[in-house]
């Protein structure tokens, strides 16, 4: 009885969350498909010129696990989870924000049956779309230039996916706390700097042991982690808790944006 209840309800719920990532789709049309793709470019640049380049510099890296690969094997992971982060970042942060704050969009969409969960989770799905094209496409370079196998590409993609939503979630909190366009510049002094320090270039071993802890307590140093044990086929205990960090982060973040979007619209 009390499935038959809520099955329609979560139906609808879906179908809900599910309009909300389509007028992206519809918007995107609108604007031209080269921003889509654009967005899929900053990866490869850092993946030939450092991966790659500087690579044939440096040699081969050791993983945790004594497993050797070489850097541009060492590297390219960690671009993917950049990627995952910076994609999710800017589409649930800028985009988001604007779309809250200035352009009034969710505004009207309350006055129809949709929530802020299902705006929020929308949102998210739309975001996470576009950064599994993304994922995919990178991943594939990572075959083609033998950086990994096919299999573990395939294990690696959903992982990927839990970045982004993660840094989704992530993201939709903060633009939720934002006061205006300024705090974009502290944004990205703080993305930038755990791109730079989340053992995307360097082991986290390499560092002083009190930075090495606080370096290991990142979630884009997690999420590098991950994603660099599933590529290379070293994965651990560590790499399930990866996942519950991940997880843990995308409900928390999710559950607070939900909330304090609905505060900020329902005034």
């Amino acid at each position: 009885m009390l499935t038959a209840l809520a099955l329609p309800r979560l139906t609808a719920s879906g179908g809900r969350v599910l309009a909300v990532a389509g007028r992206n789709v519809v918007a995107l049309r609108s604007v031209g498909w080269l921003v889509f793709v654009s967005g899929a470019i900053e990866p490869f640049l850092y993946l030939f010129s450092i991966g790659v380049g500087v690579g044939a510099l440096i040699g081969d890296m050791p993983l945790p696990d004594g497993t050797v690969v070489s850097y541009a094997a060492f590297v390219a992971p960690a671009m993917l989870a950049a990627s995952a982060m910076t994609g999710a970042l800017t589409e649930t942060t800028f985009n988001f924000f604007g779309k809250m704050k200035f352009w009034k969009l969710y505004d009207s969409v309350l006055a129809t049956p949709v929530g802020p969960m299902e705006i929020a989770f929308g949102e998210l799905c739309w975001a996470m779309a576009r950064g599994a094209v993304y994922a995919a496409s990178f991943l594939a370079v990572m075959i083609a230039m033998d950086l990994t196998s096919p299999l573990r590409a395939l294990l690696a993609l959903p992982a990927t996916v839990l970045i982004g939503f993660s840094f989704g979630a992530v993201g939709m909190l903060t633009a939720t706390l934002m006061r205006g366009w300024q705090d974009f510049d502290l944004i990205g002094t703080i993305q930038f700097a755990l791109f730079l320090f989340s053992g995307t270039f360097v082991p986290a071993t390499a560092y002083p042991a009190a930075l090495r802890w606080l370096i290991e307590a990142t979630p884009l140093y997690r999420a590098v982690d991950l994603i660099r044990a599933l590529t290379a086929g070293s994965t651990g205990w560590l790499q399930a808790l990866d996942v519950a960090y991940l997880l843990t982060l995308l409900a928390l973040c999710l559950w607070a944006a939900s909330r304090r979007m609905s505060r900020r619209l329902r005034r």
